[in-house]
């Protein structure tokens, strides 16, 4: 009866999340709350009624330390690793990165020495506000944070994320243009429809194609693929001292999964990332049920809120400074703060905001490179801002 308590529970963790992107497409109130934090919503609840508690801890245990390795060199096989000579688009990558860490330490200094874990939190926030929900489930994995700190900045992370592109989309592209260089100008019908094709192809259900023969065939390569890279770096993580192993692992595995990007066979195959961001969408529905609410610690969240204000909007800040400094396009500033600070996804939305088709491509590759860079990024900032 236990055996069959613990199937059923690790078939419903790894099933919810397939209800959940259904509901999503189907209904737009829901779709614009987005899948992660629907799931983070469902796992607190199923974590808080004592559903099979006997079991639940097992459970929790094997799928959220499965579901990040396995992701992490799924979602970087697809990776093409491009970046053109283009000025702008150059100067955006750098003075990105270098806003969100600046940012990064000056809410530490404010905010971060106060709370517990301040320095691991800073190394999360580097992580996702270079790449996204992948670096920060990452580098939660690599540093050992505690379960409810990551459910606090992940649920600050959706609001204050929410927040940011609110005010871009109401004030900021507006306002930035005025005072910023702008090369975009009035756009042809052809380049609206090249923006909506895009946003059509990003709102289709993705994973509709792993149902045919030819799917689960490239499905089953994928997996075959990354559990000899999963097996392999944890063979040589293995010969390392304890302490090391998850960091080397987390590292190795992001290696690898960038090496694999080179190899066209692999990088053709594009249901890779889909997958990958399916075993994160598993791994965010089991550690939202590890949060226990009687615990969390709600007013001490505040000083956590202010930490990503700072991040978030200090480094949108500085980034603004240094498109004046360089003279960088308004709209490539823009596009690199929301692929960093939103992820890759919402680019083709933010391009279609703007109506400057000519943003995509950039955006999406400075979001590959972020993806590729944040667990780097982020394990190197947690353990500056630990000497601070």
């Amino acid at each position: 009866m236990h055996i069959l308590n613990i199937i059923l529970l690790a078939a419903s963790f790894c099933l919810i999340p397939a209800g959940v992107l259904w509901l999503c497409r189907r209904l737009p109130w829901l779709g614009k709350i987005g899948p992660v934090f629907t799931l983070y919503i469902i796992g607190i609840i199923i974590g808080n009624i004592g559903l099979m508690p006997g079991q639940m801890p097992l459970v929790q245990d094997i799928l959220s330390n499965a579901m990040v390795p396995l992701a992490i060199p799924l979602m970087l096989f697809g990776c093409t690793f491009k970046l053109s000579g283009a000025r702008s688009q150059l100067l955006a990558l750098i003075t990105g990165m270098i806003s969100v860490a600046t940012a990064v330490i000056i809410g530490y200094l404010i905010f971060g020495k106060d709370l517990p874990e301040g320095a691991k939190i800073g190394g999360m926030l580097t992580g996702v506000y270079t790449g996204g929900t992948i670096n920060l489930a990452a580098l939660k994995t690599m540093l050992g944070v505690d379960e409810e700190t990551y459910i606090l900045v992940n649920s600050y992370d959706i609001l204050v994320s929410f927040l940011y592109l609110s005010f871009l989309l109401a004030f900021g592209i507006k306002l930035f243009r005025k005072f910023l260089p702008n090369q975009s100008g009035a756009y042809s019908k052809e380049d609206e429809a090249a923006i909506q094709k895009e946003m059509d192809r990003n709102s289709e259900n993705p994973y509709k194609g792993l149902f045919t023969k030819k799917g689960m065939i490239q499905a089953g390569k994928l997996l075959g693929l990354t559990l000899l890279i999963v097996g392999l770096s944890a063979g040589v993580a293995l010969l390392l001292p304890e302490s090391m192993f998850m960091t080397v692992f987390i590292l190795l595995l992001t290696t690898s999964g960038i090496a694999c990007s080179f190899i066209r066979p692999v990088r053709e195959m594009k249901q890779s990332y889909d997958i990958g961001m399916y075993f994160i969408y598993i791994f965010c529905i089991t550690v939202a049920s590890m949060a226990d609410l009687s615990k969390l610690d709600l007013a001490g969240g505040l000083g956590l809120m202010g930490y990503l204000l700072v991040a978030v909007f200090g480094s949108l800040m500085l980034q603004v400074i240094f498109a004046k400094i360089f003279r960088i396009d308004s709209d490539m500033m823009v596009i690199a703060s929301v692929t960093y600070i939103n992820s890759p996804p919402f680019v083709p939305m933010m391009a279609a905001a703007m109506k400057n088709k000519d943003v995509l491509i950039p955006g999406l590759t400075i979001g590959v490179i972020g993806y590729a860079a944040g667990n780097y990024l982020g394990f190197l900032m947690s353990q500056l801002l630990g000497l601070l």
